[in-house]
């Protein structure tokens, strides 16, 4: 009887490589795993089984894992403001997600390995093959598009060489597509180019018109749109729609890759950098300009942690217990205005704001007397003062 092996599988270019591989040249058992974290239509999920099938897995497994990848991620990236670098939403950290359930099935299975369809050069393998390294340390990797090496051209003739069409959109980009959104490599992209309109499917610009949409948080979560109660993933949907249509959330950057290279990459997030604007503005309303600063430097490490695989790292659940404290009073409504690629807060309300007319108006004194403020600046510059009269003594 053959040895199994779990593999996380897409349908996809190289994940279709590896199936076959793995079963003709190494001799396993395939088992595939589809981890559903929202970026699968019904007929995509379809065609995902019958590609699983006729490739010759012997069993193949579907995830719905969209209400878990919300509460246990998307919820954090949100509260605590995380964005790679100052500007990638973190749409990768779905990885940490499929690590993990490709680690049960094979326990259930009691496969020999997982597998999956990373190359040698991108930060997928490290999120992957940590965390299966720490929840699974017995299970043997196995990442057949890593070990040889293999390009997309030679991956396709190799499949049709066996009788395995590929589609033909698979070969000009690789897109990888969850809840967060969309990321597109690949083709110009590689080559510094900005993709052909085509690439741009969540941020197609539909509406010229300036909309505005008004957003309520609870705890830091977001639980409504425009007054409606919505949560998890359907409320993101939602907002991919709004914002999408206003061309806003799509980028382009340098990503920096773990392993010390660089490349380039493309993306579309409308909705949850739409989330993360507001939950920003809500913030800055209700939390000390303390409470700010230390959140914004741990939202920095906390972002990069989770881009370079260490989501299991035991900081990560400080973080965040942390970033939960910070948030019981980050309730409120916030609407912002969306146009021409762009977003502007309009009005943030909040009834644990730290604008309280009673004690202090801004531009206005309220609680004290002008020669209280006089008195106040020359203690508050003191020490800036006798600094600079000590370099002019010293000259």
């Amino acid at each position: 009887m053959a040895d199994k092996v779990v593999l996380a599988f897409s349908g996809g270019l190289d994940t279709s490589f590896c199936t076959v591989y793995l079963r003709e040249e190494k001799n396993f058992d395939v088992i595939t795993a589809t981890i559903d974290t929202g970026g699968l239509s019904n007929e995509e999920l379809e065609y995902i089984e019958n590609r699983s099938r006729e490739l010759g897995a012997v069993k193949h497994y579907f995830v719905d894992a969209r209400a878990e990848i919300f509460d246990e991620i998307i919820s954090y990236i949100i509260k605590a403001n995380a964005l790679y670098q100052g500007v990638y939403p973190l749409m990768c950290s779905d990885r940490y997600i499929i690590g993990k359930h490709i680690v049960e099935i094979a326990k259930m299975e009691n496969a020999k390995a997982v597998a999956h369809g990373c190359t040698g050069a991108g930060n997928d393998q490290v999120r992957i093959d940590v965390t299966v390294n720490s929840l699974a340390p017995e299970l043997k990797i196995i990442a057949p598009t890593r070990e040889l090496g293999m390009r997309r051209e030679q991956e396709i003739e190799y499949l049709e060489r066996r009788g395995f069409k590929v589609k033909s959109e698979t070969k000009r980009y690789t897109i990888n597509e969850n809840i967060f959104g969309r990321t597109i490599s690949g083709s110009e992209i590689d080559e510094n180019k900005a993709p052909s309109e085509e690439a741009w499917v969540l941020t197609r610009i539909t509406k010229r018109e300036p909309e505005s949409v008004k957003i309520a948080f609870e705890r830091g979560v977001p639980t409504e749109v425009n007054g409606k109660k919505m949560y998890g993933i359907d409320l993101l949907h939602k907002l991919n729609q709004i914002a999408g249509a206003h061309g806003y959330g799509r980028g382009l950057y340098i990503e920096d890759e773990t392993f010390g290279i660089k490349g380039y990459q493309a993306f579309e997030a409308p909705g949850l950098l739409l989330l993360i604007e507001a939950h920003k503005a809500l913030e800055n309303l209700v939390l000390t300009r303390q409470q700010l600063n230390l959140k914004s430097q741990l939202g920095n490490i906390y972002a990069d942690l989770s881009f370079r695989g260490l989501f299991y790292e035991p900081v990560m659940r400080d973080i965040e217990k942390f970033i939960d404290s910070t948030q019981e009073v980050v309730t409120g409504e916030v609407t912002m205005r969306l146009q021409e690629m762009s977003v502007m807060q309009e009005s943030v309300t909040s009834p644990y704001s730290l604008i309280n007319e009673r004690i202090a108006r801004y531009a206005q004194a309220a609680g004290w007397k002008g020669s209280d403020a006089e008195a106040f600046i020359k203690i508050y510059g003191l020490q800036q003062r006798i600094a600079l009269s000590r370099k002019k003594s010293e000259g």
